[in-house]
């Protein structure tokens, strides 16, 4: 890209080059792996959604897993790095509704635009292991899964009161409906609640194992295993009976059993059996049921309910207590009915005082709690903390805790767990989906559609409100594969979440024919080692592939032993608008990815991303901050083109070049520590401090060529993760073999004590600055360092053992010597409280005398570095062991 001598032109044209090096690493099957690999690196970016372009959060997340990826190839490890697409869903048939086109054809273009978009991204697939999830060939595996599961007792078809949502006209698993308003996660509609017949994965099989598994996943997020703790909700109580007017035992679970003499009231959640029962004889109940399910979230308070007419006895006290219905009781939430205590309880509390229900305390403090029990007053709050118990009959006095153990015995009730955790939901009532593979047969109820039929494909699409698949009429009339006879197919698409959770077992074997994945190749490269994607997964997606990843395991469709499907998990930060604010069109703050390319080139855009922050935080873009990394990237390839074209007079080795080739092994090593912590930004200013330090270098003196030329190649390699294209282009101008995506990566170790050394080397040079900017030395003309003498090492060792300094050092004779010197430096070190490492006096004068040219080339003054034996009394008092003492003559 360049000529040699004064023609020769300045900087790279990232147009020329990018697509070049693209085509070279594609050539070279850079990023192809082989089958036979053995258990490679899996380095996995959470799939994109077909949505027709990236944008920057997508350019962060593949950003983060292909410098990873990398790393990892260049450090000789075999890398799995696929790509794929998240093909199917709502948002693509509402797309091509929008267009007058039908789904496939509007997302099989988004995959063509996507895919050339990565590419000229630079990012490393091996793209023979693509996998669309709309494409037949995988979606006949979510049918056949589903058969597996279905043979497991894992599949249940059940009528639930379940989650609408009016616009997208479809059912929601809970974990799609968010926050306290219950909203479609998809486009923010409050959604209704409906009762429909669904088909159900019963992931609360798994509850449990999903829910202790997480300890051992430690190189997960702490914020994601919590929200999954949180979601699964594991609840240890018990259940007991209560007898509700004519309609029988009624079981309540509870976690404080202890309360129950409490109990003034109970309630049912509008959907419990009993509660449809009474609303069946009460219009009062009825008009109530019906208020909730057709209300929106906000249209109900806490203390929202009706009072039945009926009475449950309460087995502890053989009192009667009002039955009420109320929508703060929840169905699906342990048995959907509850006794109520309004002086333990802040949610029972505020309903009994609105309906002005009895309020009777029966736990108070016990005599060591911080909260004096004449300080309780249960009629304006809820005291909600365990204690002793009061007011319960000849059990008073026993701790909440040993009441809880007694009363399940006393009022044969049984210990039991309970979950948060729902089973999971996956009828969808609408066309872009997999088909679910069942049959429904007037005679044979649901029959599964037999192997050698799968898959299940879609018909052509059909424009229609409610459910596409329903007005499908040719499609859905088959016959019955049992008897023969008329059926019908189901005509539920599934959630798009099933093609998600198992994706990541199909890039081992994408061809694969006669089964989803090769179990052998499958439990060997699996699990994926580092996995990066959204934190608004973590319920979702996070969950749903834990519980695929076991069950399939179960099944023995793994050979054993992978029980969750990523070790580490690294949820990336939002990219906000140069405004701080989230990126989004209404704001006008977008930054389109493809621009930044045009403009500057895939690496700026890249090394911007990965220099900006750590990978999990958020960041602002910053035009300013991408033209610094434009300029820095042109920076490191002109120094690389002046030295090669013999701009850059070189010379013999010498203290200066000792000094570069310790900081070029320190740097190196630095990087690598900080590219296996994932922290790109820290081995990037690495890289910059390194190129940096190459510049002074050249400017301080004829640098010899070895030196400067390692110092380049090491920065070229550390550079190539992150800015690959212009890697590869510095290092073709110093002429070396192959493609640096190839090349070994630098091999180095910091020096022995270099963090010592480092330090000495820094606090001099911040104490030389202090000095000069104090007393106001305009041109210094000689700076003078004298180093401490060995003695006073010595008392720094005792200093770090003694409780008492002074006495301690006087007391040794060897120090006795120096007299009033050495307790005076006794007296200075008996304060502080910690002692840095340090280097012998030997040791500092080398460092510093390698490190004087820098303060040379600062202060533009001679720098003389004197041993103890070498200073005079007078100056040498001044200096302690880790600060050299500082005389500047002007």
């Amino acid at each position: 890209m360049t000529t040699t001598g004064d023609e020769r032109e300045r900087g790279f044209d990232h147009t020329a080059i990018e697509p070049h090096w693209q085509e070279a690493w594609d050539e070279a099957d850079v990023f192809r792996i082989e089958d036979d690999a053995t258990d490679p690196e899996y380095v996995l970016a959470m799939f994109p959604y077909t949505s027709g372009s990236l944008h920057m959060g997508h350019v962060r997340n593949y950003t983060i897993t292909d410098a990873f990826a990398r790393f990892e190839r260049m450090r000789g490890e075999s890398v799995l790095h696929p790509m794929g697409w998240d093909s199917f869903g709502l948002p693509a048939e509402n797309a091509a509704e929008e267009r007058d086109t039908n789904p496939r054809d509007w997302t099989l273009g988004c995959i063509d635009s996507m895919k050339e978009q990565l590419t000229e991204m630079g990012f490393g697939y091996d793209w023979e292991r693509e996998v669309t999830t709309c494409d037949p060939d995988y979606y006949r595996w979510n049918q056949w899964l589903f058969k597996r599961f279905d043979e497991a007792g894992l599949v249940e078809r059940q009528g639930a009161e379940l989650n609408w949502c009016p616009s997208c006209e479809t059912v929601l698993a809970d974990e799609q409906v968010e926050g306290e308003a219950e909203l479609c996660w998809r486009c923010d509609t409050p959604i209704e609640h409906r009762e429909m017949d669904q088909w159900f994965l019963t992931i609360t099989d798994y509850a449990e194992e999903l829910l202790e598994s997480l300890d051992d996943l430690e190189g997960w997020p702490n914020n994601v295993r919590e929200m999954q703790r949180n979601w699964i909700g594991k609840q240890e109580g018990a259940s007991v009976a209560f007898e509700v007017g004519d309609y029988g035992a009624v079981d309540i679970f509870t976690t404080r059993l202890d309360t129950i003499y409490g109990a003034t009231y109970f309630s049912l959640a509008p959907g419990h059996p009993v509660a449809q029962e009474i609303a069946e004889d009460n219009d009062e109940v009825a008009d109530y049921v019906h208020e909730v399910e057709h209300a929106d979230e906000d249209d109900l308070e806490v203390t929202s309910g009706v009072f039945t007419g009926e009475y449950a006895t309460n087995p502890a006290t053989g009192e009667e207590i009002p039955v009420y219905v109320a929508d703060y009781v929840l169905t699906d939430v342990g048995t959907g009915a509850l006794y109520a205590v309004p002086a333990h309880d802040d949610r029972d509390h505020e309903f009994a005082t609105h309906h002005d229900i009895p309020i009777e305390q029966v736990v108070e403090p016990t005599e060591d709690a911080e909260v004096d029990p004449d300080d309780i007053d249960v009629q304006e709050a809820a005291y909600t903390e365990d204690g002793v118990l009061v007011n319960s009959g000849e059990y008073g006095g026993l701790t909440s805790e040993q009441a809880r153990d007694r009363f399940v015995e006393v009022f044969d009730g049984e210990h039991r767990t309970e979950y948060n955790l729902r089973d999971w939901g996956i009828s969808r009532q609408r066309y872009w989906g997999t088909p679910i593979p069942m049959i429904d047969c007037p005679d044979c109820g649901y029959v599964p559609v037999p192997d050698e039929d799968l898959p299940v494909e879609l018909p052509e699409f059909v424009h229609t409100t409610g459910n596409p698949l329903d007005a499908a009429e040719e499609w859905k009339h088959v016959n019955c594969p049992d008897c023969g006879a008329d059926a019908v197919r189901e005509t539920d698409t599934m959630d798009t979440f099933v093609d998600s959770s198992w994706y990541f077992l199909r890039y081992t074997s994408p061809a694969l024919d006669d089964a989803p994945f090769d179990a052998e190749r499958a439990t060997d490269w699996m699990p994926v080692d580092q996995y990066v994607g959204g934190i608004e997964h973590a319920v979702m997606h996070l969950l749903y592939a834990r519980f695929f990843t076991k069950v399939v395991d179960d099944l023995d469709l793994l050979s054993g032993g992978v029980r969750e499907p990523f070790t580490n998990l690294t949820n990336q930060g939002m990219v906000l608008g140069a405004d701080g604010n989230k990126m989004s069109k209404s704001l006008g703050n977008g930054v389109s990815p493809q621009r930044i390319i045009e403009e500057y080139g895939a690496d700026t855009a890249r090394l911007f991303i990965m220099e900006a922050a750590q990978p999990e935080k958020e960041f602002a873009w910053s035009a300013e901050g991408v033209q610094s990394a434009h300029s820095f990237l042109q920076n490191v390839y002109e120094l690389t083109a002046d030295y090669v074209a013999g701009d850059v007079e070189t010379g013999e080795r010498d203290d200066i070049a000792e000094y570069v080739a310790r900081e070029i092994d320190a740097t190196a090593a630095r990087a690598t520590e900080e590219y296996e912590e994932f922290r790109f930004n820290h081995a990037l200013q690495a890289a910059r401090e390194l190129v940096s330090l190459l510049r002074r270098y050249e400017e301080a003196t004829d640098p010899a060529p070895e030196t400067f030329e390692r110092g380049l190649v090491t920065v070229t390699k550390l550079l190539a993760p992150v800015a690959p294209h212009v890697a590869e282009e510095i290092w073709q101008e110093l002429d070396n073999d192959g493609l640096v995506a190839e090349a070994d990566w630098p091999a180095g170790e910091a020096p022995e004590d270099y963090g010592i050394e480092r330090r000495l080397v820094e606090d001099t040079r911040e104490d030389v600055r202090d000095i000069v900017d104090t007393v106001g030395i305009e041109d210094p003309q000689r700076i003078t360092l004298a180093v401490a003498p060995d003695w006073k090492h010595r008392v720094v060792d005792i200093a770090r053992e003694a409780d008492n300094v002074v006495p301690a050092v006087m007391q040794n004779e060897d120090l006795q010597r120096h007299g009033e010197a050495a307790a005076d430096f006794a007296k200075e070190l008996a304060g502080r409280a910690t002692f840095a490492d340090l280097l012998t006096p030997e040791q500092e004068v080398a460092t510093l005398r390698r490190a004087a040219w820098l303060l040379e080339r600062e202060f533009g003054a001679e720098v003389v570095v004197q041993s103890p034996e070498e200073t005079d009394e007078g100056l040498i008092g001044n200096a302690e062991p880790g600060r050299p003492a500082i005389d500047i003559a002007e």
